[in-house]
C-alpha cells in the first residue's frame, strides 16, 4: 500500500498530505507484518493512473476479495474510493485484525502537530466538553436545506458556498429531508438540545469546529464559557495552519477531553467516538438531528420540546456512550 491520501474536496483549499498531519515512520512500523506500506509510488508505474474501484457504501453485499483482487490483479496500480460506512462484519478476522491495527494503533501525529495539540489541550481549562459544531457555509450547503430567521451574512455565505447542482430543497421533499435527519442543527437549536439534557450553562465547552462558523451568537449568548483554536493558540500559528492540521488538533483535544458531544455524525464524529471507546472514555453522545426535526413539525416547543428531547436522549445521556457504537467492535480479533 502507498501512504493514504486524504480526500479532499476543491472549494477546502487544502493541499496537506498525510505526512503533514501523523507521523509516517511509525505508521509503516506498526502496520508491517499486516501489509506492507511504500512512500512512494515504484518507478515502473509512478506514471499511470490508478484504476479506480468503488467500495462506497452499498446496500448488498460487498466483497473485497471479489470485488478488489480481480482489479489489482489484472491493473497492478488501484485506487479504493474512502469506505467510512462500508461494514466490517462481514470481513474475516485478519481483515479485522488489520483495519484496527491501521486505525487505532498505526494512526499516531507527528511531533511537531502533537505539541501544538497538547500545547491546545492544556490551555483548556479543566473539566471540559468539546462540542463538534457543524454550521460552516460549505456544509449547510452541501446538506440542501432550508432555514428561516439567519442572517443576510449568513444567507449570502452558504449561496456563495452551493454552487451548481445544490439547490435547496422545497415542499415534500424538503420536509422529508429534514425529518430523516439530514440537516445540521444550527447553534442556537444546539444550545437548547443541551440545555434540556441539563448541561449547565457555565460549563467549559471547546468548540470542535471549522473556519467560518455561522450564527455563533445564538449559542455563545446561552454558553459563555467558549474556547476556540484562535482564542487559545497565537494568531501566527492559527494563521499558518493548514486545515487538516485544525482538524487534527480538534481530534486530539475531542479524544482527550471530559465530555464528547457531536452536532453530525460525520467521519469526524465516527473516528472520536471509536477512538474514546478503545480508550475506555465514556461521556460520548450524538445528539439526534430527526428526532429534533420531528418534534418540532410536530409543533412542540418550549419546555414541551425540551422533554422530548431529554427523554430521546436519556438512555444514551445515563449510559455515556452514544449512538455511534457498534454493539461489537471488529477490533476484538488479534493476529
Amino acid at each position: 500500500m502507498i501512504l493514504p491520501k486524504f480526500e479532499v474536496a476543491a472549494y477546502w483549499n487544502e493541499s496537506s498530505g498525510f505526512a503533514d498531519v501523523f507521523d509516517v515512520d511509525y505508521f509503516i512500523e506498526q502496520t508491517r507484518g499486516y501489509v506492507e506500506v511504500m512512500k512512494d509510488l515504484p518507478v515502473e508505474i509512478a506514471s499511470k493512473e490508478p484504476f479506480k474501484v468503488d467500495c462506497s457504501k452499498r446496500k448488498g453485499h460487498f466483497d473485497y476479495v471479489e470485488s478488489v483482487l480481480p482489479a489489482l490483479l489484472e491493473h497492478q496500480y488501484i485506487s479504493l474510493t474512502p469506505a467510512m460506512n462500508q461494514r466490517r462484519d462481514r470481513n474475516p478476522s485478519y481483515a479485522k485484525a488489520s483495519y484496527c491495527q491501521g486505525c487505532y494503533s498505526a494512526l499516531r501525529l507527528n511531533k511537531k502537530v502533537h505539541s501544538k495539540a497538547v500545547e491546545l489541550l492544556q490551555a483548556i481549562p479543566k473539566p471540559f466538553l468539546s462540542l463538534h459544531l457543524r454550521f460552516e457555509p460549505d456544509m449547510v450547503a452541501y446538506s440542501r436545506c432550508a432555514y428561516t430567521g439567519l442572517s443576510s451574512k449568513s444567507m449570502d455565505s452558504i449561496e456563495a458556498a452551493r454552487g451548481e447542482g445544490r439547490k435547496v430543497l422545497t415542499g415534500d421533499a424538503a420536509r422529508l429531508w429534514r425529518n430523516r435527519g439530514k440537516c445540521p442543527l444550527t447553534p442556537s437549536e444546539t444550545a437548547f438540545i443541551l440545555q434540556a439534557l441539563d448541561i449547565p450553562t457555565n460549563t467549559n465547552i471547546y468548540l470542535a469546529a471549522g473556519d467560518g462558523l455561522m450564527e455563533l451568537e445564538g449559542f455563545t449568548s446561552v454558553y459563555k464559557n467558549i474556547y476556540t483554536k484562535s482564542s487559545l493558540l497565537a494568531h501566527e500559528d492559527f494563521e499558518n495552519m493548514h486545515g487538516n492540521t485544525k482538524a487534527a488538533l480538534d481530534y486530539y483535544v475531542s479524544v482527550n477531553s471530559d465530555a464528547y458531544i457531536a452536532t453530525f455524525f460525520g467521519n469526524m464524529d465516527k473516528m472520536v467516538t471509536a477512538m474514546r471507546t478503545m480508550q475506555g472514555l465514556q461521556k460520548t453522545l450524538v445528539l439526534s438531528r430527526r428526532d429534533f426535526a420531528n418534534y418540532t413539525a410536530a409543533g412542540l416547543a418550549g419546555e414541551q420540546l425540551a422533554k422530548a428531547m431529554w427523554d430521546v436522549h436519556r438512555e444514551e445521556y445515563i449510559r455515556g456512550r452514544g449512538s455511534a457504537l457498534p454493539e461489537y467492535c471488529f477490533c476484538e480479533f488479534k493476529l
